[in-house]
């Protein structure tokens, strides 16, 4: 029996996982959570749109007969990740997480004294590092009602997608139209320098994204315009197997198929 993948997708990752994966004829089912990730795919693959809990998950892999599953959801979207694990290793499924790369970048002292890391968003907010700043977060819009309690003790823009369920999410938490952008990535350099100076900007808060994420723009803009920048990192999970290569994706899938 010829191995058949599930690709957990909606990425940038994901769209060209895909595309390795079809081109070798490799049968895939692939699903995203919203209509607009759906787009991101060539036309004639095989898409499953919307969320899945534990259950639908289940009976989604034992209907489908899959023999595989590559997880290319995005690094933050960590109960996504969970409960693939628990359901791959209930059912003896093979599991791969492709984990994009982090940034390898700039060690000198003026990078070190602008950027700082942080092990969460608690982290960050139980701090005073927000205190009276003008914050730009480029963090998606799931996080943003945790910034409510701070809208009256610092400046805060979110930048999130041009999607209403995101500008919908960003005006609950009390983000107005003004302090609202909504822009779909990658930015240039460019683009990004002129939204932190537009603001006057004083801190800028993102997530630990890779190159494919433009953390590697946004380090440099904070390091061209010397405004501090605070980058959040992944979230840590114990995958049973994960790769950064997607030669390895690949081989994965192939010797899956050798064996089953």
């Amino acid at each position: 029996m010829r191995s058949k993948v599930w690709l957990i997708g909606g990425t940038s990752d994901s769209v060209a996982i895909a595309k390795i994966l079809a081109g070798n004829n490799i049968p895939l089912v692939i699903s995203v959570t919203t209509p607009s990730a759906r787009s991101l795919y060539d036309r004639g693959l095989q898409i499953v749109t919307g969320c899945m809990n534990l259950a639908r998950m289940q009976s989604f892999c034992q209907q489908e007969k899959f023999t595989a599953v590559i997880d290319a959801s995005h690094p933050y979207a960590v109960e996504v990740s969970q409960q693939a694990i628990a359901i791959t290793t209930k059912l003896n499924i093979a599991y791969l997480r492709y984990e994009r790369s982090n940034y390898q970048g700039n060690n000198s002292t003026i990078a070190n004294s602008l950027i700082t890391e942080l092990d969460s968003f608690e982290t960050l907010l139980a701090g005073n590092y927000l205190q009276e700043e003008t914050v730009l977060l480029t963090i998606g819009c799931k996080t943003l009602p945790q910034f409510q309690s701070w809208q009256d003790r610092a400046t805060l823009y979110a930048r999130v997608l041009p999607k209403i369920e995101s500008i919908t999410i960003a005006q609950s938490a009390g983000f107005k139209s003004d302090r609202t952008i909504a822009i779909r990535p990658p930015l240039t350099p460019d683009l990004e320098k002129a939204l932190w100076q537009q603001w006057n900007i004083s801190l800028v808060i993102t997530k630990a994204s890779g190159k494919a994420g433009g953390e590697d723009i946004k380090r440099q803009v904070a390091l061209d315009l010397n405004i501090p920048l605070i980058i959040i990192a992944r979230p840590q999970i114990t995958y049973p197997q994960k790769t950064t290569n997607l030669s390895g994706i690949l081989d994965f899938v192939k010797f899956r198929a050798l064996i089953l």
